[in-house]
Parts: C-alpha cells; structure tokens; sequence
C-alpha cells in the first residue's frame, strides 16, 4: 500500500459495531491506544474487515480511514 497521507496508524481492529447504514471499527495499536473510525457498511464488506484483522488507521483532516494490503 502507498498512500500520501502523513499519520497512518497501524493497529488490529479490536470490534466492529454495526449500524443500519454505518459501522464503527475499533482499532487497537501496538502501544494500546484506541482508534475509532466510523464508515459504511459496504466498506465494511468490500475490505473484509472482521475482528483481529490487521489494518492501517488514516488520518487526514477530522476523518479517520481504514486501510488494507
């Protein structure tokens, strides 16, 4: 993966809340801290995010996106 953003966090996702139309994945980094990222269901899918996956938190502005390789 290569991506211009600056602070990209890399993390496992923790838990995945699901919504009627959005999610919340928690990820957890290496040093324990906790990163929420709330984006749709369809993303969700498209990326095969489950529980124990390994994923890149990407910070840009006020957003927070997920990541895979």
């Amino acid at each position: 993966m290569r991506i211009s953003a600056r602070n990209v966090i890399k993390g496992t996702i923790k838990e995945i809340i699901s919504g009627a139309v959005n999610s919340e994945i928690v990820v957890q980094t290496s040093g324990g801290e906790t990163i929420v990222s709330v984006i749709t269901k369809e993303s969700v899918e498209s990326l095969g995010l489950k529980a124990g996956k390994e994923v890149y938190a990407v910070v840009k502005a006020s957003n927070v996106m997920i990541a895979v390789d």
